[in-house]
């Protein structure tokens, strides 16, 4: 399949941007000017502006003496740009691969696309009336070459599709300008009498290049196809990207799911041939008011399971405001990872995190309550309780150390030990009863003393007896304390931690 690309030329992006704005602009001739040197030059004319004989590039003292009415706005420089990135993503509706072309165009990479439309009549058709409704005065051209659709939007006269093959004789009569040359050389071209293309398309390269440069011969290969343009889109491409324009704009949320399913089925029938699954996805719609509705999901493991992943987004659709109707759907995958298939066992159900429904179930509590409702811990290599846990980095990340499974530990644990106040019997007893938060609890049982000590090059704390006490009501607490009886102190007890 060959390449093809569209051209748009927005001849007056400024002015016309501002008439939308403000209707009352459209009866008036206009410039926007900016200081050169000491005086203000014209940078943008308005239709009816160039119409009385404004031109940009004239001074605003010659334009005043030749249209005494005219009125002169401050030039913004950075508006030009900003206009065509935002025109730019609304065209995605057309294409994913669009790039700026100087301060006034727009240069598309259609190919394969033009089909969703019937044909390249229609795609440009399209194109060319909905921009025309925004206001903005626009000519586009379809080419296999960039250089050649460039051409034909701004010299052509006629025909404004140039069937594959066929940019040489659509462009031999145009003017040198077309070709994007440098003023030096067209002034050379015009000196010679070189009035159109034509006119030395078929002269020997060898006595072109010597006369005119390089640039000449580049342009007229990238114009030709003899030389392929570097073309840099406005939106980075993802890799998994898929589109799926509407004929009529969907307003409803069963459209809106229909719409999914089958991007999900087209994606995901993709990643399952390639051996991949996605870890995070964003699905968007774009309106017909040029408003753009988005949401995302994440999984913890990659998945290309339909079902699961439309679970997913189901979740967050109800937040797809379609208004006026949605003309465009895409779906990203940003980030994918090869799937390894994991032997399961015949014998036992697999409850590890690898399990597919295992992960399954973590995305949708995390899609449901948000990726802060899940936490994983891991052993870490410290002998103080609170210390010898660590926080994971995901929920596939290997342990460092084996979990201690020889020494009783309660189910909850204290962020941080909490002091209490306790009645011992003896020193190095364990307490008859302890306060906790203005509560008495008299302890009816108690296990024997575990020594825990903090590792000596980390800090200088002091040793911890901790003791496992049973109240009267059958519940089970974890409290130590810290250092030993001596005659000027008694030593400082805390809680821990709580059992089942």
């Amino acid at each position: 399949m060959s390449k093809r690309f569209v051209a748009i030329w927005f001849s007056f992006l400024q002015a016309d941007w501002m008439i939308y704005h403000n209707p009352l602009l459209k009866e008036i001739p206009f410039v926007l000017a900016s200081s050169d040197h000491g005086r203000m030059k014209i940078t943008q004319v308005s239709a009816l502006a160039k119409r009385k004989g404004i031109y940009v590039g004239m001074a605003v003292a010659d334009a005043r003496i030749i249209l005494p009415c005219i009125e002169v706005l401050d030039d913004k420089p950075e508006l030009a740009n900003k206009l065509l990135k935002k025109i730019s993503l609304w065209c995605i509706r057309y294409t994913p691969i669009i790039s700026i072309d100087s301060f006034d165009g727009l240069l598309l990479d259609i190919s394969g696309c033009a089909h969703l439309w019937g044909n390249e009549k229609n795609y440009l058709k399209d194109i060319i009336s909905k921009l025309r409704s925004f206001g903005y005065h626009i000519r586009a051209a379809i080419a296999d070459t960039i250089g050649a659709a460039w051409a034909i939007s701004r010299y052509g006269k006629i025909q404004a599709i140039i069937k594959s093959g066929e940019q040489a004789s659509a462009i031999t009569n145009l003017p040198p300008e077309a070709l994007r040359l440098s003023m030096y050389t067209l002034e050379r071209l015009h000196k010679l009498g070189l009035y159109t293309i034509g006119s030395f398309m078929n002269m020997p390269r060898s006595v072109l290049r010597r006369r005119f440069g390089q640039q000449l011969l580049l342009r007229l290969d990238e114009a030709l196809g003899h030389e392929e343009e570097n073309f840099q889109s406005v939106i980075p491409i993802e890799a998994y990207y898929e589109s799926l324009p509407s004929l009529e704009p969907i307003k409803t949320r069963p459209g809106i799911e229909i719409a999914l399913q089958r991007l999900l089925e087209i994606l995901c029938n993709r990643l399952q041939h390639e051996a991949k699954g996605l870890h995070s996805a964003t699905f968007k719609g774009y309106r017909i008011d040029n408003e753009i509705e988005r949401i995302d999901i994440v999984t913890n493991h990659p998945s290309n399971n339909v079902h699961h992943l439309f679970n997913l987004f189901e979740i967050k659709i109800g937040t797809i405001e379609p208004a006026l109707g949605i003309e465009l759907f895409t779906l990203e995958a940003s980030r994918v990872e090869d799937i390894i298939t994991l032997q399961q066992t015949f014998w036992a159900a697999n409850s590890s995190l690898e399990s597919k429904e295992i992960a399954e179930l973590l995305d949708c509590l995390q899609s449901k309550f948000g990726n802060n409702i899940l936490r994983r811990y891991l052993p870490d290599e410290h002998h103080l309780p609170e210390r010898s846990v660590k926080p994971a980095t995901s929920l596939t990340e290997k342990p460092s150390i084996p979990w201690p499974t020889n020494k009783l530990r309660p189910i909850r644990l204290l962020k941080e030990p909490k002091h209490i106040e306790v009645t011992a019997p003896i020193p190095d007893y364990p307490p008859m009863n302890f306060r906790y938060e203005g509560k008495l609890y008299k302890v009816k049982k108690a296990d024997a003393c575990e020594r825990i000590e903090a590792e000596w090059w980390l800090s200088n704390e002091l040793h911890r007896d901790y003791y496992v006490v049973e109240d009267e009501e059958g519940k089970r607490y974890w409290l130590f304390r810290s250092g030993h009886y001596n005659d000027q102190e008694k030593p400082a007890w805390f809680i821990h931690g709580f059992f089942a």
